[in-house]
């Protein structure tokens, strides 16, 4: 029997998963936050075997949390949830430790298979996203520029194209300005950009950012 944390800033998303856990005869308990520091505090206060994370997070990004969850309590699972199309995040969220990845506008019932096949011990990919990988293997030249990326410096993108500061940045992941602008400087050179408005205008264009 699983304990499982929610961890998604929309109330009705959140309802609508707990209504669907709490009828698996796998789950044991459903626990809910609604941020990302509700999120590790909850796994303080109490482990889980599975967190459901929304990438999207109001406070931190999903790709953080998941992050600070694999370090931190690297018995619970992670299948991440999210509103952006799998081409977009899947492969770094895979990469960064999730054991899945489900795209919210899937039917309810790959929800549940999704669930079981992570609390089994198994990564769960999709059809489309296995599909995508299939792809990718046979045309590797036309991956997005993102691809080429590391795990940091996508991360570093991802923050750089939303608004934040290199001073902003080395707060959140808890390192230095001067790594952070490393990493920065890496990005531009590896997309061929001058400006972080170029990053900017590539990460809304390719759905990596709102």
């Amino acid at each position: 029997m699983a304990r499982v944390l929610i961890a998604d800033d929309h109330a009705m998303v959140r309802a609508g998963l707990r209504q669907w856990l709490e009828h698996d005869p796998a789950v044991d308990a459903v626990v809910e936050a609604a941020s990302g520091a509700e999120t590790l505090q909850q796994l303080r206060e109490s482990p889980c075997d599975l967190v459901v994370l929304d990438i999207n997070l109001p406070d931190r990004s999903g790709m953080d949390i998941l992050r600070h969850i694999r370090s931190g309590h690297p018995a619970t699972r992670i299948l991440v949830i999210s509103a952006f199309p799998e081409k977009q995040y899947a492969i770094h969220a895979l990469r960064a430790g999730a054991a899945g990845y489900l795209a919210k506008d899937q039917a309810p019932e790959e929800f549940r298979r999704a669930v079981h096949t992570v609390l089994a011990g198994r990564r769960f990919v999709s059809a489309t996203l296995a599909e995508m990988l299939a792809d990718a293997l046979d045309e590797p030249a036309d991956r997005p520029l993102h691809a080429a990326l590391s795990q940091r410096e996508f991360q570093i993108l991802c923050k750089l194209a939303a608004g934040r500061s290199v001073s902003e940045i080395a707060r959140e992941l808890c390192i230095s300005v001067k790594t952070v602008s490393t990493y920065r400087a890496r990005v531009l050179e590896k997309m061929q950009f001058d400006t972080n408005a170029e990053l900017t205008a590539y990460a809304l264009r390719n759905g990596l950012v709102h």
